[in-house]
């Protein structure tokens, strides 16, 4: 994961395709879609792992959205939105977190059925975007931000699926609860390694002017 972040900004792919485009606009549909889907199912099922993995499908749908937005721009501008991407979701990982300290103090025990069905078809969903986007999951902070958003949706479907399975064995609201504090640590991880990809791209293109006295 660490070696995949070590690209420079004179080498990573910066997002100028149009077959990349192409990708980006599906995907943002696809998880447009499985933000309400999934959002809609959580409330009913009473599962703060679903909800949490709505949330990060939401926030997939925007980080798609500012992506295709400077796709084209300068570095510097480039590096900034990633650096907005990584605080948007450093404050949805906070957000999982508290919600999820809350429902340990009112633990409530949530439809496994529901949650285990869903799962399925926002795995699925998510594998086909991983799949779209795979051939370019190495570029710059602001490419390199969709990838990890795709990838930590993946995972977040199979462990809402291990969750359900959890509940469905335990009788308890406690694997879902858990389930949800590890989407939310992967959250943060995720916001950091962008943020630092992005303000060392930031600092990079900072320099480059400085040195050619622009």
């Amino acid at each position: 994961m660490g070696a995949c972040c070590a690209n420079t900004s004179r080498t990573a792919f910066e997002g100028l395709s149009k077959d990349y485009k192409r990708r980006l606009w599906l995907v943002i549909f696809l998880n447009g879609a499985m933000f309400v889907i999934e959002m809609i199912a959580g409330q009913a099922a009473g599962s703060q792992a679903l909800k949490a993995d709505a949330l990060d499908f939401f926030g997939d749908a925007v980080t798609y959205g500012i992506s295709l937005a400077v796709i084209g721009a300068s570095l510097k501008t480039r590096a900034m939105a990633a650096m907005v991407k990584g605080a948007s979701l450093s404050v949805m990982g906070l957000w999982v977190f508290g919600s999820t300290a809350y429902h340990v103090i009112f633990v409530g025990v949530p439809q496994a059925a529901v949650m285990g069905s869903i799962g399925v078809l926002a795995l699925v969903t998510n594998l086909a975007s991983v799949l779209l986007l795979l051939r370019y999951k190495d570029g710059d902070a602001n490419v390199r931000s969709v990838w990890l958003c795709s990838r930590n949706d993946a995972i977040g479907n199979i462990a809402v699926m291990f969750a359900a399975l959890g509940v469905w064995s335990t009788t308890t609201g406690w694997p879902d609860l858990v389930v949800a504090g590890l989407m939310a640590a992967l959250f943060l991880t995720s916001a950091w390694q962008i943020l630092v990809q992005g303000i060392r791209e930031y600092r990079h293109d900072v320099l480059s002017h400085q040195v050619s006295g622009v």
